[in-house]
């Protein structure tokens, strides 16, 4: 990748990042806010992915 892309690329990304910050700190702040923490609505589906990557994975063996 030339120079001039990977600094096109940095800019671009750092202008997502300033665009989107704002969401980020509102998000951050109703989490905090929030009274009961639902940490299995957040492992539930995590869970279930992993599983089915070594469902998958033990497929292709």
């Amino acid at each position: 990748m030339a120079l001039w892309e990977q600094i096109l690329l940095g800019a671009v990304a750092l202008l997502v990042l300033m665009w989107s910050w704002p969401g980020v700190q509102r998000a951050m702040q109703r989490s905090r806010e929030a009274q009961e923490r639902d940490w299995r609505g957040v492992l539930v589906p995590i869970a279930l992915v992993v599983l089915f990557v070594f469902l998958l994975i033990s497929m292709v063996r």
